[in-house]
C-alpha cells in the first residue's frame, strides 16, 4: 500500500511537467492569426527566401517540401518541389501533410492561399518590406518552428551586421543610383522594394523612388535624364550580365564617364534573407569606389 501511494504521489508532483505546452498563436502579415497546437515539424516553403529563412532559424530539418530555386544552402535542394512560387501545386502541397506552410504575401497567388486554407491547411503568410524586418522574420519563424535559441543567434548575428554597415556607410555622401533588374524589358525598383532598402543602407538614393510598382518598366530616355552616378544590375544567375554595358552607348551619363557599372548577385541583393547584407556590403564598396572616382571626371547633374 506504501508502495502504490509513493507511486501515486509522483505522478501527481509530475503532472504539472506533462501538462500539455501552450499553443502558439501568431498573426501573418495579411492579419491573419494562425494558432499551433505545438512546434511546426512538417513545413512547406512556398518561396525560395522563406526556404533560406527556415535554414537560418533552425528550421531546415522540418522542412518538408519547397519550391523551385529554393537551392540555398545546398541541403534545400534535395527537397521534394511544389512547383514555383507563382504558380505552385495545391494537391502536391496537402499530399506532404504539413501542420505549417509558410508564404510570401506579395509573391505567392492570393487565390491559391485562400484555396490552402479552405482545404484545412495552416499557411502563415511572411513580407519584409524592409531589410530590417528580416531578423523579427527569423524570430517568428523560430517561435513557429519552436527553435528560438537558432532563430534568436541569428536575428542577433544580423542586427550586428547591419548597424555595423549602416554606421559605416549610411552617412557616406550621397550616390544616384539607377538599379537595373532586367533589360528586355527595362526594369527597375521603386522606394518601397527591399532593394532600395539597401541602397539607402550605403549612403545611395534610388533615381526612381516614386514608382507605382516595386518592381516597373522605364524607358532608356527617363534613365539618360535622370542622369545617375552609378547603375547596378542583377540579371539572373551569377554571372554580370552582358547587357549592362549596352549603357555604355550613352557616354553623356555620369555612371558611363565615370566608368561606374557595377553588379551584385541577384541571390545576394533581391532575397529578403541574411545574405541580402552580403550583397549590400558589394554595393556599399562599389557606391564607395564610385565616391573615389569624384572630381577624376565631371559629373553631369540629374533631375531629382
Amino acid at each position: 500500500m506504501k508502495q502504490k501511494l509513493l507511486i501515486l504521489l509522483l505522478v501527481l508532483c509530475a503532472a504539472p511537467v506533462l501538462a500539455e505546452s501552450p499553443a502558439i498563436v501568431a498573426t501573418d502579415a495579411s492579419g491573419t492569426k494562425i494558432t499551433l497546437t505545438a512546434p511546426a515539424k512538417r513545413i512547406v516553403s512556398l518561396a525560395p527566401h522563406i526556404t533560406e529563412l527556415l535554414f537560418a532559424a533552425g528550421a531546415g530539418n522540418r522542412m518538408v517540401g519547397n519550391v523551385e530555386y529554393g537551392n540555398y544552402p545546398p541541403a534545400a535542394k534535395t527537397l521534394p518541389k511544389v512547383g514555383g512560387y507563382s504558380r505552385f501545386d495545391l494537391e502536391a502541397v496537402v499530399a506532404l501533410n504539413p501542420d505549417l506552410v509558410l508564404g510570401w504575401e506579395s509573391g505567392n497567388s492570393p487565390a491559391s492561399i485562400s484555396r490552402l486554407r479552405s482545404m484545412g491547411v495552416t499557411v502563415h503568410l511572411s513580407q519584409s518590406n524592409r531589410i530590417e524586418d528580416i531578423p523579427d522574420e527569423l524570430e517568428r519563424i523560430g517561435k513557429l518552428a519552436g527553435t528560438e535559441k537558432a532563430a534568436s543567434k541569428a536575428a542577433a548575428d544580423f542586427r550586428q551586421r547591419y548597424a555595423e554597415l549602416a554606421a559605416r556607410y549610411s552617412q557616406r555622401p550621397p550616390v544616384r543610383v539607377f538599379y537595373q533588374v532586367w533589360n528586355q524589358p527595362l526594369m527597375t525598383i521603386n522606394n518601397k522594394q527591399i532593394i532600395s532598402d539597401a541602397i539607402r543602407l550605403c549612403g545611395g538614393r534610388n533615381v526612381f523612388p516614386n514608382l507605382p510598382l516595386l518592381a516597373a518598366t522605364v524607358t532608356v530616355e527617363a534613365v539618360i535624364e535622370s542622369n545617375p552616378e552609378v547603375i547596378v544590375a542583377s540579371g539572373m544567375d551569377e554571372s554580370r550580365p552582358e547587357w549592362l554595358d549596352d549603357w555604355k552607348r550613352w557616354a553623356s551619363m555620369a555612371a558611363v564617364a565615370k566608368g561606374n557599372l557595377y553588379f551584385v548577385p541577384p541571390d545576394l541583393i533581391q532575397r529578403h534573407t541574411p545574405r541580402i547584407l552580403d550583397g549590400a556590403k558589394i554595393l556599399c564598396e562599389h557606391l564607395e569606389t564610385a565616391r573615389g572616382k569624384r572630381g577624376t571626371t565631371k559629373v553631369l547633374s540629374g533631375n531629382g
